[in-house]
């Protein structure tokens, strides 16, 4: 099953990524973590968590977690050859040019801002539009 990786720490915004999934009728499973570690595991298939088979389509990333934060979940994945190719969108509260600079640096797909709001934020509709596209 074609599926999408989601990098969260926070249940609301978790919760409101599937809401969006559902209003834009994304129809691939959602696989969540919470920390970059735990997103590392569930694409490397270590520390006793299954690999997700086949890798996910797309990232959803927030730059702000525990243990393993975005632009460090970023830099890893470029370590792995098989994995550098899945398309990044940043998701976060962060409106830093610097941490938007760093981030695309790294070769992300799309910079998304929290709080996501579909009727006024029209980054956030040209992010899902593409994404949409990317996920067809």
């Amino acid at each position: 099953m074609r599926s999408v990786l989601l990098l969260e720490d926070d249940f609301f915004d978790t919760m409101v990524v599937q809401k969006s999934f559902a209003k834009f009728n994304v129809q691939h499973k959602l696989y969540t973590a919470f920390n970059g570690l735990e997103g590392l595991d569930m694409l490397l298939g270590r520390n006793g968590v299954p690999a997700i088979d086949p890798l996910p389509e797309v990232i959803l990333l927030d730059l702000n977690m525990p243990k393993m934060n975005g632009h460090e979940f970023l830099a890893e994945l470029q370590n792995h050859p098989h994995l550098r190719h899945i398309p990044v969108f940043i998701t976060t509260t962060s409106s830093m040019d610097v941490d938007r600079l760093n981030a695309q640096n790294l070769g992300v797909s799309g910079y998304i801002l929290k709080p996501i709001d579909f009727e006024t934020n029209t980054d956030m509709v040209d992010s899902m539009s593409l994404l949409e596209k990317l996920l067809k």
